[in-house]
């Protein structure tokens, strides 16, 4: 080896505990037989697939589904008229069942879009031109009456205890489509509210955990991969410190008698670095035309940023990402679309994010993608009819609120399920986060029974012992 950079105690310290230069071995073509198996292999499903991946676009906080996609006649016609609510969020904030609130009209016109005739308020004046590719799930409940417990609910399945993210799920049952890419990346998550636990594996093994990129509430130009390139070192040099560290990595795997810990470890390393090596490209949107950017809004400032994720998440479907989520939040305590006493802020956050995912439901389906691409619109739950406190604002509401979906194996412009008159409660084809689960998996070809893993003595699922397909949306 011509140059050596660092000396024989250098090196062992190095390769003793971490097992980062072995990711070079990404740029060893063809040496197939000393790296180890990828344990994000493409895998078969269990069934015949109707969507390769999910772009899930999280509006963290729960926009108010009566003032969006769930109109309601009732609330203009009975504005600020006093009903006894029982739920638990009321039952928890007043101590008492049968509280005395306001029912409250939504500040925004709606109006009936597509042949499909789904109304759709002024919030989305974008969106609401694509009605006819969704399918409004109009009847959804969950569990969870706080942002916290119900954030991880619907990223996990459960309330409280550490469980796989459904993006690890997938990871695990699926694989990757692209050796160079991880199966799960997560755009701006946010750090409060589970956190990383939102996009974590728990028990699976680390190599499912989510890859993210950027942080919520921050500019999308940090969404982006750190430490991209070795300035001190050119490929070459790199390619020859690695011959060096791999026979004693070699060593170290070979004593190492199958320790899964060990391999998941190297796995992750040689992940990074095929990453790194492919992500410059796949990221950077300047390489776009200039009409796609407009499309997603990249030139106006209001919708920069959730527009240029929205694009970057377009690409890595594209390349080959199972699932990918984009998060719409802020970094604050405060959830964006939290307004419990200010409900006109929804405007604002609306105006941010409808142009970019119009955008992104126009060009999946002029590329062909939006028949294997599953998009999931959706929050944590949703509003109450009702002002909050007889305020300006609504309350958090998980008994009943709106999701859609839009592209691989869902109707299209279709409306599944109903609430109540006020649109408090799901009261027909009721939807729980447990079905949402089952039938996103069943709609990627892997049956949410059967996808477990043992832990602790025990199988685990996404849906625990719950969960069924909602056969009603499928086309």
């Amino acid at each position: 080896m011509s140059g050596v950079f660092f000396n024989r105690r250098q090196a062992l310290q190095v390769a003793s505990c971490g097992f980062g230069s072995l990711a070079l071995s990404g740029m060893l073509a063809g040496d197939e037989a000393l790296r180890i198996e990828n344990p994000l292999a493409a895998k078969r499903p269990h069934h015949t697939a109707r969507a390769k991946r999910i772009i899930f676009l999280f509006m963290q906080g729960g926009p108010s589904q009566v003032d969006t996609f769930d109109y309601k006649t009732i609330l203009e016609k009975r504005h600020g008229e006093k009903m006894p609510f029982d739920d638990a969020r009321t039952i928890a904030n007043t101590g008492k069942r049968g509280s005395q609130q306001s029912l409250m009209q939504s500040p925004w016109k709606f109006r009936q879009y597509g042949e499909c005739g789904q109304p759709v308020s002024e919030l989305f004046p974008e969106m609401a031109h694509h009605v006819d590719k969704m399918c409004m799930i109009h009847s959804m409940h969950t569990e969870g009456v706080a942002h916290g417990p119900a954030t991880l609910f619907l990223h996990t399945g459960a309330t409280n205890f550490v469980r796989p993210s459904m993006g690890s799920w997938i990871s695990y049952a699926l694989g990757s489509e692209n050796d160079n890419l991880p199966a799960f990346v997560s755009i701006a998550p946010s750090p409060g509210n589970g956190g990383a636990r939102n996009y974590g594996n728990a028990f699976l093994p680390p190599i499912h955990q989510g890859t993210t990129l950027g942080s919520a509430g921050r500019s999308a130009d940090e969404a982006k991969v750190k430490n991209l390139v070795n300035k001190s070192l050119t490929k070459q040099q790199q390619l020859e410190q690695f011959e060096l560290l791999r026979a004693i990595n070699q060593d170290q795997t070979s004593d190492a008698d199958g320790d899964k810990e060990l391999d998941a470890v190297i796995s992750s390393y040689e992940l990074a670095w095929r990453f790194q090596n492919n992500a410059p490209e796949i990221l950077d949107v300047s390489k776009e035309t200039e009409a796609i950017q407009k499309l997603y809004g990249v030139d106006q400032k209001e919708t920069r940023d959730f527009g240029t994720q929205c694009l970057m998440a377009r690409r890595l479907a594209e390349s080959g990402v199972r699932y990918i989520q984009v998060t719409y939040g802020d970094a604050g305590a405060n959830p964006s679309w939290d307004q419990h006493s200010n409900l006109p802020e929804h405007a604002r956050h609306a105006k941010r994010v409808d142009k970019p995912i119009a955008g992104l439901l126009q060009d999946l389906a002029q590329r062909g993608l939006l028949e294997d691409t599953l998009v999931w619109f959706g929050a944590e739950f949703g509003r109450t009819p009702y002002s909050q406190n007889n305020g300006t604002g609504r309350d958090h509401n998980p008994n009943g609120f709106t999701t859609w979906l839009a592209g691989g194996g869902v109707k299209a412009g279709f409306k599944y399920g109903a609430t109540d008159e006020f649109g408090h409660k799901a009261v027909e084809n009721k939807t729980h986060m447990h079905d949402l689960h089952a039938t996103l998996l069943h709609l990627l070809g892997v049956d949410h029974k059967q996808l477990t893993y043992r832990y602790s003595g025990r199988n685990f699922r996404l849906t625990d012992v719950h969960g069924e397909v909602a056969e009603g949306i499928l086309s």
